[in-house]
Parts: C-alpha cells; structure tokens; sequence
C-alpha cells in the first residue's frame, strides 16, 4: 500500500537528519511503513527506510525507558513514604493521659496525700 503522500517518507528521512524528532513526531515519523521503491525517494540516501525504522525503535526505548524512571521513582518514594511511617511515633492522643509506671506511680500518690496532710 503506496504512501498517501508520496515525498512523506523523505520530508521525515529530513526532519530526522535534522535532528527535529519533535516535527518528524507531528509528521507522522511512528506511522511510517516501509514500502517498496522507499529507498529510491531521496537521491543520495538508500537508507531512507532503515534509518526512520531505526528512528522509531530509538523513540520506542527512550520512551520505555522514561515509563520504567517514572515507576522507579514513584516505587522509591512510595518506600520513603512507608518507611517515614513506620519511623514516625505514634501521634498523642489528647484524650488519653500518657500512663505513668507503677513505681512512678505509687511515687506521686504518696507525694499527693503528704501534701494534702500538711495543708490540712
């Protein structure tokens, strides 16, 4: 099946050499299948459809590759997060007094009833 626009093939073979991936992309550089008689497009360059293949496949890994950074970096923060929690004390309940240990404890009731005789 012949391209709907017979120079599309070199117009991206141009962009890419370019170096402009980002009009060869609006261009429609990931649409493009080889067809016979591509490499006979643009004198001087018999490469035309390997090297806008090469192109793609070289987006497609950069693109994999930037999805596997964004996984890892949610994973790691994620951890950070969990592990920030697991590190955190718990938060003090307003509602509930902090229990004293039973030698404190029988400490401070003598304490209380010492001081309540001497002003009495």
């Amino acid at each position: 099946m012949p391209h709907a626009d017979p120079a599309l093939p070199a117009r991206l073979l141009q962009l890419v050499l370019d170096d402009d991936l980002d009009a060869a992309l609006d261009a429609g550089l990931m649409d493009y299948v080889p067809q016979p008689g591509d490499a006979d497009l643009l004198a001087g360059h018999p490469e035309l459809p390997a090297r806008l293949l090469h192109a793609q496949q070289q987006l497609h890994r950069a693109w994999a590759a930037r999805e596997r950074y964004r996984q890892r970096t949610q994973r790691l923060a994620r951890r950070a997060a969990e592990r920030d929690a697991r590190r955190a004390p718990p938060a003090p309940t307003p509602a509930l007094k902090p229990a004293l240990p039973p030698a404190a404890a029988a400490i401070l009731a003598r304490a209380k009833a010492k001081a309540a005789g001497k002003t009495a």
